[in-house]
């Protein structure tokens, strides 16, 4: 038994009007669906649980193809926001689902981590500045995850842990990122999206990419932290008259370059903590999230404690070793 988790909302935020982002539309959406689902089907997975959503998704990806038997929407409530994915991935663990498609951004796979980091996860990018997902055609997508969800696959044997951002307040745990954590002046949501560097105080991040875009672009431009490295980043940015360690252009977001300006930045060890005093607002894998008031510390730690990520590559040539889509001959 599969998941997918296909997010309506991904590739349509704020970064279309102040940048140059593309907008990702349903339609296409709904292609890559469809061939996810025929990818999995016709290698041999029985059920295929989805999340409902208001555009139907899924069921317009499945309209003529014979394959209605095969997919089931998981139950819970569901109202048209980012809730819907925790409720969905919380319910495809507790079914027993043996690995999730996810098609979203980095916010789309954090509110899945809210709902379960059990399940195997295939993360696919229909979102804008993403780090975590990946664009890669949808029928090898689906063949890969049937190879797993039939158990041709070891997923311990083609995948890794990922690393996650564990938030605590005043002592409570509160959220988690899966990228970067980040807080910002004031404490008023607005739009959620991050693209004013001006509002940025210090940043934790699991990846530190040059090629990548947003604020792991710019730990990038320091050094290089790749997502199998047992290491994070911190780093601070200039203010005023501050000292600067380090200054350089980074892309912020799609189209956008910007003067960065560090005062600090530090290689961490897994584990390490890092601690921060309201007030401020925190934006969590791009977005912005809760505010931290005045007087509130918070505590922000990187562990190896995410959802195994599958290895397509890797799933794919174990699949293969394994005879998975071999044919008997004649």
């Amino acid at each position: 038994m599969a998941g997918i988790i296909a997010n309506p909302a991904s590739g349509k935020d704020i970064r279309r009007l102040v940048a140059h982002a593309s907008v990702f539309g349903n339609d296409e959406k709904v292609a890559i669906v469809r061939r996810v689902i025929m990818g999995m089907v016709e290698a041999g997975v029985e059920r295929v649980l989805y999340m409902p959503d208001p555009y139907k998704l899924i069921p317009q990806a499945i309209d003529g193809l014979g394959v209605d038997k095969h997919l089931v929407p998981v139950e819970g409530a569901f109202h048209a926001n980012a809730n819907d994915t925790v409720v969905a991935a919380r319910e495809m663990a507790e079914a027993g689902a043996k690995v999730v498609v996810s098609l979203g951004g980095d916010g789309t796979n954090r509110s899945l981590v809210q709902g379960s980091s059990d399940i195997p996860l295939i993360p696919v990018s229909t979102g804008t500045n993403n780090v975590f997902p990946i664009m890669i055609e949808g029928t090898i997508v689906g063949l890969a995850a049937a190879a797993v969800a039939t158990g041709a696959v070891d997923p311990d044997a083609v995948g890794k842990r990922c690393k996650k951002i564990e938030i605590s307040v005043d002592g409570q745990a509160r959220d988690v990122a899966l990228i970067d954590a980040v807080l910002l002046d004031g404490v008023f949501i607005g739009s959620r999206a991050v693209w004013d560097m001006s509002l940025v105080r210090e940043a934790l991040l699991t990846r530190a990419l040059p090629a990548a875009i947003g604020l792991s672009a710019i730990g990038g431009q320091i050094t290089t932290i790749n997502p199998d490295d047992d290491v994070a980043l911190y780093v601070r940015l200039a203010r005023d008259d501050e000292p600067v360690k380090h200054r350089f252009r980074a892309a912020i977001a799609p189209g956008l370059v910007h003067e960065i300006a560090v005062a600090q930045a530090d290689r961490l060890d897994l584990g390490a903590i890092v601690a921060v005093q309201g007030p401020g607002m925190f934006a969590l894998d791009g977005e912005r999230e809760f505010p931290l008031k005045p007087g509130e510390n918070a505590t922000m730690t990187v562990r190896r404690s995410g959802p195994l990520v599958v290895d397509i590559e890797k799933t794919l040539e174990a699949a293969r070793d394994a005879g998975f889509l071999r044919m008997k001959p004649d």
